[in-house]
Order: C-alpha cells, then sequence, then structure tokens
C-alpha cells in the first residue's frame, strides 16, 4: 500500500526476500467478525444495549430484548418511552451486543444508526408476534390471549429499526490468550 508506514521510499516492502511488503494483519484486523460471525452473533445474543442523545446531552443506554432481521437490529418499546423521544429529536442511536464473560472470550459489535420508528399497526404487531416467538421457549406463533395481549398493546408501543451506518466488531477469541 503506498504510503504506508511499513514501505520503503524505493517501494519494496519490509520483510520480503522477494523485496515485495508483506501485509501487516493489524491487531484490530486480526479480531474483527466476519459477516457470517456477526450474524451469529445477533441471532445469538438475547440484549442489545441502545444508546440514544438524552435530553440534556448524556447518552441514554437502555437494555431490551431484539429481533435481528437481515442482520439488523429491531426492538419495539413504548412510544411515550424516553428513548422514543430521544430518537424523534435525533434519530442517530449507537447498539451494543456483546458476549463474553473473561476478557479472551469477549466478543461484540458496536452499530452506530440511524433510527427509524415504525408505528403502524401493522408492522409493530408483526413485529411483536416475531419477538414473542423469538423469547418465548417452545413456540412457533402467537395465538389465543397472547395475541390478543399484542394486539392490545401494539397501539401504545412502536418497532424500531436501526439501519447500520457504521460497525465494529470485536472477538478477543481469536487473539489465542496473546494480549
Amino acid at each position: 500500500m503506498p504510503g504506508h508506514p511499513q514501505e520503503l521510499s524505493d517501494g519494496h516492502g519490509i520483510g520480503s526476500s522477494s523485496g515485495r511488503r508483506v501485509a501487516a494483519v493489524s491487531r484490530r484486523d486480526r479480531i474483527k467478525l466476519s459477516d457470517a460471525e456477526l450474524f451469529e452473533l445477533l441471532e445469538g445474543e438475547r440484549i442489545a444495549v441502545v444508546s440514544s442523545n438524552g435530553p440534556r446531552g448524556f447518552p441514554h443506554s437502555m437494555p431490551l430484548w431484539f429481533v435481528p432481521r437481515e442482520g439488523e437490529v429491531w426492538i419495539w418499546t413504548y412510544a411515550k418511552s424516553q428513548k422514543v423521544r430521544n430518537l424523534e429529536r435525533d434519530p442517530r442511536a449507537t447498539v451494543l451486543v456483546e458476549a463474553g464473560r473473561e476478557y479472551g472470550e469477549l466478543r461484540g459489535a458496536m452499530i452506530e444508526a440511524a433510527a427509524e420508528l415504525h408505528r403502524d399497526r401493522e408492522t409493530v404487531l408483526g413485529f411483536a408476534e416475531e419477538l414473542t416467538v423469538r423469547y418465548a421457549e417452545g413456540i412457533d406463533s402467537v395465538q389465543g390471549d397472547a395475541k390478543a395481549a399484542l394486539e392490545a398493546q401494539a397501539p401504545k408501543r412502536v418497532a424500531i429499526h436501526f439501519k447500520p451506518l457504521r460497525v465494529a466488531t470485536w472477538d478477543h477469541r481469536k487473539l489465542r490468550g496473546i494480549y
């Protein structure tokens, strides 16, 4: 790469007997999740921390259940909640999904996103059913009283789609204990 700090002025790279530059892989590049790994993380985790810009200038961060749709995070929440008021004022949000307990196990994604609020009943109710199926054990559809409860809640809720603008990912397991 021209102008790279490890490239010699004559254009021959460092660390190669052929005179060609051997690309140095940065630590950051080594721990990035592939698209498939990011998809797996989003499918496997249950909580996303959503941060919006609060009214006093401080981040407003809340843990929420979510559904990944085509690799993008969706949530639902009360239409009158602080996070919705924040996103109405400023649609920028950061979504964090992380897994692991020990440093060497940590993997996650920080998604800077534009929030798109959906208020139409059909979208909100459809999403509520999808969220319920994802989090309720042993069901593959919402029927009867559970469906009626979601229908009653839908007018008070919004579905929020976080459209990624920038994504940073990490998987410390890829470091294999070398920090």
